[in-house]
């Protein structure tokens, strides 16, 4: 699929979101009909007894989970219940969308869906938590105490948002007359829009923390677009900032505003031109009423606020930081070119749990997943695992509404632009058809597609 027949489907896709947003509004309300029904199916029926082996054991029914265990379905090598997947979540949400609900694009209830009913009826769905794994045995103990072995593990549950990583963060989250909100949370991310058209005048501060997080764009993201909203509603002037009644900030544990030079000049760039304060190597760490306090070089300083966004610290659950198969961050310790376990190799990760030194973001998954399926099956046939993945990821960056910057880049930071040669678009211009890409298409795209296994990224529709 070329990158013109990507921006033409974008077209196509969005009157297609239009038909499918009632349908999809109408899934949510019948979701506990839904799961009644499946628990009386053959096909998403959680189980916990019965069979207890698996060629294909899958840990995780988020993004990466699901994109991979239904690509290898796909290759048509599998029998019923040879590939399982472990998961204790009654919900499947689409995260990526949670930065258009926090700007008043989408509504939250419209971008998950009943868990159990996005799994093929040709796989065991366990539903419930993973307690260890045992690598050396080839099993995996559910939290109930059951065990199930395997031929090989696919390990893909995602990290950890911790909103306990900052004091007083879980309490203003709690707050509705709090002016904190984070769009890293389901229960939260509509809270965000909130504050933003509450907010008449006052200091507003868009952290990011040390470390790991989804989509290192994002906290960003929420930023531009509140300050388009104040700017449409005439509280913020980008032009003369120091005469509007709204301060913004942004406060990043990063020293610059993102990872990727190329882009990250670009940002910064629009942060200057529109008066926004940058406090760099700045983490959060406390809040207090309003009072923000950070620490910057190993010391501690305040700020007040009245609106604060938090991108809380994440990272790896503790049942897979604490198992043999993570490295001494906590994270499955896999090759970055075949996302094969460097000591196990019947053990794959791709997504968030993974390694792979790249963003980690659903974009992501959709370059890792063919990848790891086509070595897995080469395996299984006695075969080389030959197949490379490059680190390619993406993170459409919202700069204001009807505008996106569409970053794409692999390993060390080299961008990889799908449009670049093909149309001529320099990706660090923040582009209107590439607003229609985030805000329609890759909403669309994602469930209709890319979970079900036959969505490439920019490689389009895959074929088998």
């Amino acid at each position: 699929m070329s990158s013109t027949q990507l921006l033409l489907a974008v077209s196509t896709s969005s009157a297609a979101c239009a038909a499918t947003a009632a349908r999809h509004s109408l899934i949510t309300q019948l979701a506990p009909a839904v799961r009644t029904f499946a628990t009386a199916s053959a096909a998403t029926k959680p189980v916990t007894s019965s069979t207890k082996n698996h060629k294909v054991v899958v840990v995780g029914g988020g993004s990466a989970g699901l994109t991979i265990s239904h690509q290898l379905l796909r290759k048509g090598k599998f029998s019923q219940d040879d590939i399982a997947i472990v998961d204790p979540a009654e919900w499947h949400h689409y995260q990526p969308g949670w930065t258009l609900v926090g700007g008043g694009l989408k509504d939250k209830q419209d971008l998950r869906r009943p868990l159990g009913t996005l799994i093929d009826p040709k796989m065991r769905f366990y539903n419930t938590e993973l307690q260890f794994f045992s690598p050396d045995q080839n099993t995996v103990t559910l939290g109930n105490g059951d065990k199930l072995t395997y031929e090989h593990l696919v390990v893909a549950p995602g990290i950890k948002v911790n909103f306990d990583s900052i004091k007083g963060l879980p309490e203003a989250l709690a707050d509705a007359n709090s002016g904190v909100s984070s769009i890293y949370g389901y229960d939260y991310c509509d809270k965000a829009f909130r504050t933003i058209q509450s907010l008449k005048g006052g200091n507003a501060i868009f952290t990011q923390p040390v470390g790991v997080v989804k989509c290192a764009g994002a906290p960003q993201k929420i930023m531009w677009l509140a300050l388009d909203h104040w700017k449409k509603a005439g509280l913020y002037n980008p032009a003369n900032p120091s005469t509007c009644p709204i301060n913004i900030t942004f406060a990043t544990g990063l020293p610059v505003m993102f990872g990727v030079p190329k882009y990250s000049a670009t940002l910064e760039k629009l942060r200057q031109e529109r008066g926004v304060e940058g406090l760099f190597a700045h983490d959060l760490v406390d809040i207090n009423g309003d009072k923000a306090t950070f620490v910057h070089n190993g010391e501690k300083l305040s700020r007040k606020f009245d609106l604060m966004h938090v991108t809380p610290k994440m990272g790896p659950h503790a049942f897979v930081k604490n198992s043999p198969l993570a490295n001494e961050a906590g994270f499955v310790d896999v090759d970055d070119a075949t996302l094969r376990h460097k000591e196990w190799k019947n053990v794959w990760s791709a997504g968030d749990a993974s390694s792979l030194p790249t963003s980690k973001t659903a974009a992501a998954i959709t370059a890792q997943a063919p990848v790891l399926v086509k070595n897995l099956v080469r395996s299984l046939e006695g075969k080389d695992a030959d197949e490379e993945y490059d680190g390619y990821t993406s993170c459409p960056l919202l700069t204001e509404y009807g505008k996106v910057l569409l970053a794409e880049f692999k390993y060390a930071g080299e961008p990889k632009e799908t449009f670049g040669k093909a149309m001529g678009y320099d990706q660090a211009i923040p582009r209107r058809p590439f607003y229609y890409l985030k805000k329609d298409f890759f909403p669309w795209v994602y469930y209709k597609y890319m979970v079900k296994g036959t969505w490439g990224g920019p490689k389009g529709w895959l074929r088998d």
